[in-house]
């Protein structure tokens, strides 16, 4: 699986709206997916099922 790209451009409560660097695409994903510490402006690698801060 190769390693995708995010930014995070919003938080809302327990959720998110990241952004694929690459295409544009954007998730909302509950936070408790995402990595401690992620916050707006993060940059996100996601491999494996499993999101890092980058």
């Amino acid at each position: 699986m190769e390693t995708k790209y995010y930014i995070v451009e919003n938080i809302e409560g327990e959720y998110a709206t990241i952004k694929n660097i690459e295409d544009g695409a954007e998730i909302f994903i509950a936070m408790a997916l995402l990595p401690v510490g992620t916050d707006i402006g993060s940059k996100l690698c996601y491999e494996n099922f499993v999101y890092t801060i980058c």
